[in-house]
């Protein structure tokens, strides 16, 4: 079991995993923070309709989910960042 990055605690992957459902093609293993750390918004990807993190400490959601942005960057060649109004350089 590896420690959280941000509280230092074990990460309970059971725990992790199951809140992890609502983002497409992640696990456990894409992170390395526990379930109290993690903050999953369901139904905010505006590409599926999935789940999106949010970065502690963060007050926006973003728009895309990390697989549809990764989706979106391989179909493209451009990063199109977390929200549809700004793009990261």
């Amino acid at each position: 079991m590896k420690p959280c990055q941000r509280c230092q605690s074990l990460i309970d992957e059971y725990i992790l995993d199951k809140q992890l459902e609502v983002l497409r093609d992640l696990t456990v293993d894409d992170f390395n923070v526990c379930a109290d750390c993690a903050t999953i918004v369901a139904d905010a990807c505006v590409e599926c309709g999935g789940g999106v993190y949010v970065p502690q400490n963060e007050s926006d959601v973003p728009d895309y989910c990390p697989a549809c942005r990764s989706d979106l960057i391989a179909r493209t060649g451009r990063d199109p960042g977390w929200t549809c109004d700004t793009a990261s350089t």
